[in-house]
C-alpha cells in the first residue's frame, strides 16, 4: 500500500499527486520538503532511497525536463514493486506529455492540467500484478538430492575401520601428497588400484566423522609437541614474567614529587601565575586584525593557465590544417545531446580516482560520482561543450553545495545569545588520540578573548599523563597576552581542574556551576581522546554530554585521515546515540579539522566528514601558533580538490 506518490518539477512545482492513504491533504508535504532539504539540494543523490520517519521515499530524476518523481510507503513494509512503478510512471508521463514540455517550456507546466490518475491506478495494478505471479517454488526430486548420488557400499561401515578422510583440492597439499606417492614402495599397488573407490567414499563423509578425525590428528599433534619439549634440555634459570621498571641513575623515585597536578586550584587565578614568554612565538602574525576569523587561502592555477591560452591563441590552429582545424570546430558542436551513462562513465571513473588520491574516502567519492551521474543522466548539452567539461562542472558544484551544509555554526552570536540568558556557553571537546583537541581549544579560547569573552577550561582529561598540565601552561601563555590590567582587572581565562582519575562527567558539571556563578561567558570541556571501538569510553564520553547538556558538540579530526574519517565519525555519532536516554539523542554538531597545514591540496578529509555527518566544519586549525585558526572556505577546498 502506497502512501502517496507526487510528480512535481525541480522548480518547486507540484504537477501531479497521488494520496493512497486517508488523511490531510498535506502529509506528504514534510516527507518531500526533508528529501528536497536533505538529499537533492545537498547533492547526495547517489542512493535513491531516503527515509522520513516512519516513511520510506524512493525517487527518480529527469533531468531533461527538470521532474522529479518520488514515492513513499511505510518502512516497515517490503513492496517489491515500487522501482518497477516509478520506472514506468516516469516513462509514461514523459511519453504523455513530451509534447507539451518541448513546445511551451515552463509555461506548459505553469498552465497545464496533468490528469494522470488513470494511467497511474492501471500502471499500479500492473505492477502489483506483476509482483504477485511467481512460480511457485517446486521441491527437489529424489534425483536431484544429493543423496541419490551415494552408493549402497558407501554408506556401509565396518566395525573396526577407521572413518575415512575428505579430499581437500588444495595445490600445495596435493603436491605433497603426490611427492609422498612417488616415494612410496613398489609393492604396494593393490591400493593404488583401490584408489578411485575410496575417493568417492572419502567425499560422503558426515560432519561427525570429520569431527572425530580432526580431534585424533588434533591429540596426535599435541602428544608429539609434548615428548619434544620432554626431550629438550630444561633452562637452568627460568625469567621472571612481567616488567621491571627502569631505576634512572638521575631520577627520583618518589613519584609524590614528580606529581605537578594540583588538585585544590578550581580555576582560581594564584594556580596560574603570568608566565614570561616571547609572544611572538605565541601568536605568529602580528599584522592580523584581532579577534577576525580568516577564511583559508589557496591560490588556485588556473588563471595563469587562461592567461596563458590568451597570449598564445593562433599555436592550436598553426599545428593543424585548415581543413582539420574546421573539423575540430564540427566536432565540439554537440548541442541538442542528451548524456548517457556509456558516455559519463569512462570520465566519472577518472575523477573516483582523482578523489581517492586527494584523500577522499573511497565509500564516498563512488557515492559522488553516482550522484553526478544521476544528477546529468538525460540532461541535453550545451553547444560547445564537452563531456569532460561538462561532469567537472556539476561535480565542482557538488563538493561546493556539500561544504556548504544545512546548519551554519555562529559560534559569537550564540555566545552572545547566551549572555543575554545570563549562562555560560559551553562547547565540548571529543575526538580520537592525538588529533589535537587540547591544542585548538587553545587556539578557540585566544579567539574568543580577543572577541571579548571570558572563558573557563573544564580539564575533563583525567586520563591522559600531562593533560591538565598542558591545559595549565595554555592558560598561563594567554593570560599573558591578555593580562588582567588590559580587561579591567577581570581574568579573562581560568583553568577549572579536580586531577586525574575522577569522573569527567562530574567535573564537567561542577565547572558549568562554577562559571555560572562566577559570570563566565563560555565554558570549553576537554575530554579525554578514545577510540571509536572502545565502547566503555565511548560510554562515558556519551555520559557527559547526555548530563551537562552542551549547546555545542565539536568532533576534532585530522586532514590526514582518508578511510578512517567515515569510521570515526559514523561509530561517535552511533555511540552517542546508542548510549543516550534521551528520545532524540545528542550527536556531534560541528567539525574542527586539524592539521590542514600539514596536507597541501589532498584536502579530501573535508569532505568526507561533511558528507557523513552533514554538520559544518567550524575552524581549521593551519599552524601551531594561537592565530593559526581559520573558518572554511569552500571554494577555495574545492580548488584545491579538483587541482589536477
Amino acid at each position: 500500500m502506497l502512501d502517496f506518490f507526487t510528480i512535481f518539477s525541480k522548480g518547486g512545482l507540484v504537477l501531479w499527486c497521488f494520496q493512497g492513504v486517508r488523511g490531510p491533504a498535506a502529509a506528504a508535504t514534510a516527507p518531500v520538503n526533508a528529501l528536497i532539504r536533505s538529499v537533492l539540494l545537498q547533492e547526495r543523490g547517489g542512493n535513491n532511497s531516503f527515509t522520513h520517519e516512519a516513511l520510506t521515499l524512493k525517487y527518480k530524476l529527469d533531468n531533461q525536463f527538470e521532474l522529479v518523481f518520488v514515492v513513499g510507503f511505510q518502512k516497515i513494509l517490503t513492496l517489491t514493486y515500487v522501482d518497477k512503478l516509478i520506472d514506468d510512471v516516469h516513462k509514461e508521463f514523459r511519453d504523455k506529455y513530451r509534447n507539451e514540455f518541448q513546445q511551451k517550456g515552463t509555461l506548459g507546466l505553469l498552465n497545464g492540467t496533468f490528469d494522470f490518475k488513470d494511467d497511474f491506478m492501471r500502471l499500479l495494478r500492473d505492477a502489483e500484478e506483476s509482483s504477485k505471479v511467481r512460480a511457485p517454488t517446486v521441491m527437489k526430486t529424489f534425483e536431484q538430492s544429493l543423496k541419490s548420488q551415494k552408493t549402497v557400499k558407501c554408506m556401509i561401515e565396518t566395525r573396526g575401520e577407521k572413518p575415512k578422510e575428505k579430499v581437500k583440492n588444495k595445490k600445495n597439499k596435493g603436491s605433497k601428497k603426490e611427492g609422498t606417492e612417488a616415494v612410496a614402495a613398489p609393492g604396494k599397488t593393490s591400493a593404488g588400484d583401490k584408489q578411485p573407490s575410496a575417493a568417492g567414499d572419502r567425499e560422503e563423509l558426515t560432519k561427525d566423522e570429520i569431527l572425530q578425525k580432526n580431534r585424533e590428528e588434533f591429540f596426535k599433534r599435541h602428544m608429539k609437541a609434548g615428548e619434544k619439549s620432554s626431550k629438550s634440555p630444561k633452562p637452568e634459570a627460568q625469567k621472571e614474567k612481567g616488567k621491571k621498571p627502569r631505576v634512572w641513575d638521575l631520577g627520583n623515585s618518589n613519584a609524590k614529587v614528580l606529581d605537578y597536578s594540583n588538585s585544590a586550584t578550581n580555576g582560581s587565578a594564584e594556580a596560574c601565575p603570568v608566565e614570561e614568554f616571547d609572544p611572538d612565538t605565541a601568536l605568529g602574525d602580528r599584522n592580523r586584525e584581532p579577534g577576525r576569523l580568516y577564511d583559508l587561502e589557496y591560490e588556485s592555477d588556473d588563471e595563469a593557465e587562461e592567461e596563458k591560452v590568451i597570449q598564445n591563441p593562433s599555436k592550436p590552429s598553426a599545428k593543424k590544417g585548415g581543413l582539420g582545424g574546421m573539423f575540430g570546430m564540427l566536432k565540439g558542436l554537440v548541442g541538442s545531446k542528451s548524456l548517457t551513462r556509456e558516455d559519463m562513465d569512462p570520465v566519472l571513473e577518472k575523477m573516483k580516482d582523482h578523489l581517492i588520491a586527494k584523500n577522499v574516502a573511497a565509500e564516498i567519492a563512488v557515492q559522488l560520482c553516482e550522484s553526478v551521474a544521476k544528477k546529468l543522466e538525460g540532461k541535453v548539452m550545451g553547444t560547445f561543450t564537452t563531456v569532460t567539461s561538462t561532469v567537472k562542472q556539476a561535480l565542482q558544484e557538488a563538493l561546493v553545495q556539500i561544504l556548504q551544509p544545512q546548519r551554519r555554526v555562529d559560534v559569537l552570536r550564540d555566545v552572545m545569545d547566551a549572555q543575554r540568558h545570563r549562562r555560560p556557553y559551553v562547547v565540548t571537546f571529543c575526538g580520537v588520540n592525538g588529533v589535537g583537541k587540547s591544542t585548538n581549544l587553545a587556539k578557540i579560547s585566544f579567539w574568543l578573548i580577543e572577541n571579548g569573552f571570558s572563558v573557563l577550561i573544564a580539564a575533563c582529561d583525567t586520563f591522559r599523563a600531562g593533560a591538565v598540565e598542558q591545559l595549565r601552561t595554555h592558560t598561563r601563555r594567554l593570560n599573558a597576552l591578555h593580562p588582567p590590567e588590559s580587561h579591567g582587572g577581570r581574568t579573562m581565562v581560568q583553568l577549572y581542574e579536580k586531577g586525574y582519575g575522577k569522573d569527567a562527567a562530574g567535573i564537567a558539571m561542577e565547572a558549568i556551576s562554577y562559571a555560572r556563578n562566577q559570570g563566565f561567558d563560555v565554558v570549553l570541556v576537554d575530554t579525554a581522546g578514545r577510540m571509536q571501538d572502545n565502547a566503555p569510553l565511548m560510554t562515558a564520553l556519551a555520559k557527559l554530554i547526555a548530563v551537562n547538556a552542551p549547546d555545542l558538540v565539536l568532533f576534532v579530526g585530522e586532514a590526514l585521515v582518508g578511510n578512517e574519517a567515515v569510521d570515526q565519525l559514523v561509530k561517535f555519532n552511533k555511540a552517542l546515540a546508542d548510549h543516550s536516554m534521551a528520545q532524540t539523542p545528542r550527536l556531534i554538531d560541528g567539525i574542527v579539522l586539524t592539521k590542514f597545514d600539514t596536507i597541501d591540496d589532498k584536502v579530501g578529509a573535508a569532505i568526507s566528514m561533511t558528507y557523513i555527518t552533514s554538520k559544518p566544519i567550524v575552524f581549521v586549525g593551519t599552524g601551531q601558533t594561537y592565530c593559526d585558526l581559520r573558518s572554511l572556505n569552500a571554494k577555495a577546498v574545492v580548488a584545491a580538490l579538483m587541482k589536477a
